[in-house]
This record gives structure tokens, C-alpha cells and sequence, in this order.
């Protein structure tokens, strides 16, 4: 199925917090990741949502290059055109967009998808990701306020984050006081305030509630995804909606307890991003290949090594297949599994 359009977009959403599931978001890299991406939610029968940071886009563009805007068109012009060719609806999204980046990250790729749309298209990217969480809060909202216009007019949508994740992702790192990973009512009142409840632009929040990029041994990232529940229920009684009234992203999740998504997801997340998880399957395939295939894939003793199994074809299936089977299982965890509309 083609990329999907921006309303289908907004109808996967809806239809994720209905049905209470969520769809996953995973980073991509390269072309061989993507393709990873799109056979594992194929074999899944799962929706989901292909994403790229500043440093994706970098490599996307060439590593010695690091020109991301143009890494990342590439990116979703890749996706667009081979997502043609596979049973599922797929949305493109940027993610971590902080504030230093802006102006050769978020910012080119709006303008791009700006004189598309005015041509009569659609936009290149489906949402965008900008991430406030370094600077104060007040500035934070301020930029999202600026952009969601922006975002409202070419039918897009605005990924903020109000609150801070731990860890680090592509050098953004995040060192506070526990209380910082921690999003309060208050936090999101203010957000609320300035971008509305979708008068003024789609936004979708990713809330903090102890969450951290990486991966981490049990017992050292306290998570209280019940948190993200009393702040649906405090924004619903301040500002008189229903239920549930904010669509809510999950980012660090991995190594999170199916218990743990379960009830981020019963709170409202309608999307969790993907990429230690992904990236370990890929990498660890590629090197058990490499082990068991030693005297092929090197020239051993004079030999002349075995050219079927040093093409990086041959290790590149074995690599996405494994990258495939960790997707798969995101969308069981997620409860997307299944559920295309493709």
C-alpha cells in the first residue's frame, strides 16, 4: 500500500485509542532497516510508523556528508516508493528534533513539504517531532505554538515532548534530577493552553513518567505509566473534555515489562518508538553469521574466502529477517498485531 495520506493518518490513530492498541514507531536507518521494518509488520499484519532522527538522516545522506535535510527526504522518498509493494499502511515521521537542529533538520523538510502541498500534493512526512525537553518549558511550548500552524496547514502533525527522557539518543542526552523525568499535570495544563485540543493543529505529546532512551539491567529505570492516566484525568476535569482527551507517544521504552506497556497504552498511548531493540536483532544476526560463516566471509590461510556468503546480500537477509522477527513482536506487545487495514 502507498504511504498513507494524512487523514488515513489521523484515522489509524483514532482507531488505535478506540481499540486501545498502539501502533510502533521504529527508527530506521538505512534501506536494508527499512525493508526490515516493512516485511516484519507485513508478517505481522501490523499498521505502523517509520521514523528518523537527526542522525539517521546524517547517515541516510552519506557519513562524511552529514547533510540531513537531504538524508531524510531520501529517507521517506525511499519508503514512499517500496511501501508500494507491501500489504500495510505505513506512516513517515521525524523524530528528536531539538532546538539547535532546527534550522537544518525540522525546518527544511516543512519548507519541502510546504511547496509540495502547494503544488497540489501530499506532505513528504506525515508528523514531525520537535523536542523541547532541553529547554525551559515556557520556550518549549513557545516553539510548538509557532510551528503547529505550520504543521495545521499542510495536514500534519506536531510530535511534541513535555518533559525529559533519560539517557541519550543520537548525542541528545538528558541528566536532571529524577523529578525531571516525571511530566505533572501542570506541565501539560500549560501545553494544552497554548496549542489546544486540536483547534488550532493536531499535536500528539510524548509524556515522561520515568522513561529512558537506551537499554538498562532490571530494577535500574523506575517506570509509572499510571502516571500518564492521572494526567488524562486531570486535563479532563480542567479543561471539561472527555476521556483520554490527549493522544500520548511512549518514547524509551525498551526493556519495559509487558505489564508496563500494557498500561501505557490503557492510558492512551497511541504510538511507542522502537530502535535499541531493532538495532541489537540486526547487529547480533550479523554477527553470529559472521562467526559460523569465518572462513567464508575472510580469506583464511590463502584461501579465497566464499564469495555467496561474504556478499552483503547474503548476511544483509539474515540481518533483516532477525530485525523482522523483533517488529513482530512489537506489534504483539502493542496489540497492533493483526490489525492492518491494509
Amino acid at each position: 500500500m502507498p504511504v498513507v495520506t494524512p487523514d488515513q493518518y489521523v484515522d489509524l490513530l483514532a482507531r488505535a485509542k478506540a481499540g486501545a492498541f498502539a501502533y510502533p514507531a521504529f527508527n530506521v536507518s538505512s534501506s536494508q532497516t527499512i525493508n526490515s521494518v516493512l516485511q516484519g509488520l507485513t508478517e505481522a499484519g501490523s499498521d505502523g510508523i517509520l521514523q528518523v532522527t537527526t542522525g539517521g538522516a546524517d547517515y541516510f545522506a552519506g557519513h562524511t556528508v552529514k547533510a540531513r535535510a537531504t538524508g531524510a527526504l531520501a529517507m521517506a522518498r525511499y519508503v514512499t516508493e517500496v511501501a508500494k509493494n507491501y500489504p500495510i499502511n505505513v506512516a513517515v515521521h521525524t523524530d528528536h528534533c531539538p532546538k539547535d537542529a532546527l534550522p537544518s533538520f525540522l525546518l527544511p523538510l516543512l519548507e519541502a513539504s510546504e511547496e509540495q502541498v502547494k503544488a497540489g500534493g501530499q506532505p513528504i512526512f506525515q508528523s514531525h517531532m520537535w523536542d523541547g525537553s532541553a529547554v525551559p518549558l515556557a520556550e518549549n511550548i513557545e516553539i510548538a505554538r509557532e510551528l503547529l500552524p505550520r504543521m495545521k496547514a499542510i495536514n500534519a502533525i506536531l510530535e511534541v515532548e513535555i518533559g525529559v527522557v533519560g539517557g541519550e539518543e543520537d548525542g541528545v542526552q538528558h541528566e536532571g534530577s529524577n523529578e525531571a523525568l516525571y511530566t505533572t499535570v501542570g506541565d501539560v495544563s500549560q501545553a494544552v493552553e497554548a496549542l489546544g485540543l486540536g483547534e488550532q493543529g493536531r499535536w500528539i505529546a510524548a509524556l515522561t513518567f520515568g522513561n529512558v532512551h537506551g537499554v538498562y539491567k532490571p530494577g535500574n529505570v523506575k517506570l509509572r505509566p499510571e502516571l500518564l492516566g492521572e494526567i488524562q484525568a486531570g486535563i479532563a476535569e480542567k479543561f471539561g473534555t472527555g476521556e483520554k482527551p490527549l493522544d500520548l507517544v511512549f518514547h524509551g521504552g525498551s526493556g519495559s515489562t509487558d505489564e508496563e506497556i500494557a498500561t501505557a497504552v490503557a492510558n492512551g498511548v497511541v504510538k511507542m518508538n522502537i530502535d535499541t531493540d531493532t538495532q541489537y536483532a540486526f547487529t547480533r544476526a550479523i554477527a553470529d553469521y559472521m562467526f559460523k560463516n569465518y572462513d567464508g566471509v575472510l580469506k583464511v590461510d590463502g584461501e579465497v574466502g566464499n564469495k555467496k556468503l561474504y556478499d552483503p546480500r547474503a548476511w544483509g537477509k539474515v540481518a533483516e529477517t532477525a530485525m523482522a522477527a523483533r517488529v513482530i513482536e512489537a506489534t504483539k506487545q502493542l496489540g497492533s498485531f493483526g490489525k492492518s487495514q491494509g
